[in-house]
């Protein structure tokens, strides 16, 4: 395969601060502050939640712990579409590349978009999510209405601005990432404090921390099951953490300061959300949780503790939040186009740089444009269990890599040594294929669209293989 002919000069901008701003940032979204109602309807009681909540952040963080090694053996454009690449084969970078537009990370920024527009409309009620053009399409997971909204117009124009930022250059998207992370994790250390600490009430926390921790009449064996399949909200709450990846050449030095970010960035936010579903369960009693309006789980705890100006506080903290997660996700997206291109497996245009700002101009706008049209749906949970599915798959799948690149190139050049080799790896791999199997038992009618997704890949990739070969061949015979 034969790259395009510009020679790439990204611009090494991103230090280590911000190379962790983007890890924790991508992950902090809208998530933490709706998920818990969806996890403790499943689950039944605070202790599981918590549990539920710790197992995602303990699986999230071995997988960064595993993937530092493959980021600092190649620290190049493109992230885990290089490291399934060499470590499994060209077919199965592809297929992460392709699932990666068509639903994780493209479904991932639109879901956010939605929160966040859907957060703007508490402020502004104007902003509704009621279609007036549109109509109604049968997906395996049920009906979902189609069409626009005044809530669904808000988020396709915060992409659309967001995509603009990205292509003015790597130092602005990147100034913006690491302050408003540093906004984010402010706001969810004020509502540990707050919650946990000042406005804890004991009669709630009696009730919570005391209670039974299996629903009566159960076992834990029995409930590992509806677990497993309860870890989809926290798992996507905390996805995208190896997205810092996939911009490694715009790092001022990827091969340190990769491992580094992707360790330090999924600890710091795993510890964040564990005290911030304390905090809910001091001030909230657990059917308050399961109950809360919209799932808007941090509204309700600040409106518990502040009165209805809580309502507006929690607003404004999730809009600055998933407008931040945005700016990363668009940011490393188009890296990955990027690098596909420079392969030979997407669109040439999009492995070319802008001239001035040196940025995928191309891949970020084509990314922009498929993204826009998954937010006419405007079904955030449904965008959720598609995209987590998919996304714990490659994550398998790209761990196995390591494994095999340690049998097949032994002597290659290792900066970073995944720790606790080959027992931590290992275990991640085990937790993500069982997280899998259990999603397809328990949600097959999203898990199976999933597979689809990944399945049409396949001739799709020969498709493109072939019109580069014979690109390839025909520019030799000119130049014979």
């Amino acid at each position: 395969m034969t790259a395009p002919s510009s020679k790439p000069e990204f611009v090494r901008a991103i230090s280590r601060l911000d190379a962790t701003a983007l890890v924790a940032g991508a992950m902090i979204g809208s998530g933490i502050f709706i998920v818990s109602a969806d996890i403790l309807r499943q689950v039944h009681t605070p202790g599981l939640m918590l549990l539920v909540w710790a197992i995602s952040g303990v699986v999230t963080v071995l997988g960064a712990l595993a993937y530092g090694e493959l980021a600092a053996m190649f620290p190049h454009a493109g992230g885990q579409y290089v490291y399934l690449r060499e470590g499994i084969s060209p077919l199965f970078g592809y297929l992460y590349g392709w699932t990666l537009f068509m639903v994780i990370q493209t479904g991932t920024i639109a879901a956010v978009a939605v929160a966040f527009a859907r957060f703007t409309g508490v402020i502004f009620p104007a902003l509704t999510p009621d279609v007036f053009i549109g109509g109604t399409v049968n997906l395996p997971s049920g009906p979902i209405e189609v069409g626009l909204s005044a809530q669904r117009i808000f988020a396709i124009l915060s992409i659309v601005l967001l995509t603009w930022i990205n292509v003015q250059g790597v130092r602005t998207a990147a100034f913006i990432q690491t302050s408003l992370t540093a906004i984010k994790v402010a706001t969810l250390a004020a509502l540990v404090l707050l919650g946990a600490l000042f406005f804890r009430k004991p009669e709630v926390v009696a009730a919570n921390f005391s209670g039974p921790f299996l629903p009566q009449g159960t076992s834990f064996v029995a409930l590992l099951p509806v677990i497993g399949a309860a870890m989809v909200g926290a798992l996507f709450s905390m996805d995208s953490w190896h997205n810092v990846g996939f911009a490694a050449d715009e790092l001022k030095n990827p091969a340190r300061d990769l491992p580094l970010a992707m360790a330090l960035g999924t600890l710091t936010v795993t510890v964040l959300y564990l005290l911030s579903n304390v905090a809910y369960l001091s001030v909230l009693p657990a059917d308050a949780i399961a109950s809360a309006p919209q799932d808007r789980v941090g509204t309700a705890a600040l409106q518990a503790m502040f009165g209805s100006g809580g309502l507006y506080l929690m607003a404004v903290a999730i809009m600055i939040s998933t407008f931040g997660c945005n700016n990363g996700l668009i940011l490393a997206g188009a890296r990955v186009y990027y690098a596909m291109a420079r392969d030979g497996l997407f669109f040439r245009k999009t492995g070319v740089l802008h001239p001035e700002h040196k940025t995928p101009t191309f891949g970020l706008v084509v990314q922009a444009v498929w993204t826009s049209v998954l937010c006419l749906s405007g079904t955030y949970s449904d965008l959720l269990n598609y995209v987590i599915f998919a996304a714990v798959l490659f994550y398998m799948v790209t761990a196995i890599g390591l494994f095999a690149l340690r049998v097949r190139r032994p002597t290659a050049e290792r900066p970073v040594r995944a720790p606790g080799y080959p027992w931590l790896p290992a275990i991640y791999i085990v937790a993500t294929g069982l997280i899998a199997v259990d999603l397809l038992v328990e949600s097959p009618q999203y898990t199976w669209p999933g597979l689809i997704i990944v399945a049409l890949g396949v001739p799709v990739y020969y498709v493109w293989r072939g019109v580069t070969r014979g690109r390839n061949a025909a520019l030799g015979s000119q130049g014979r």
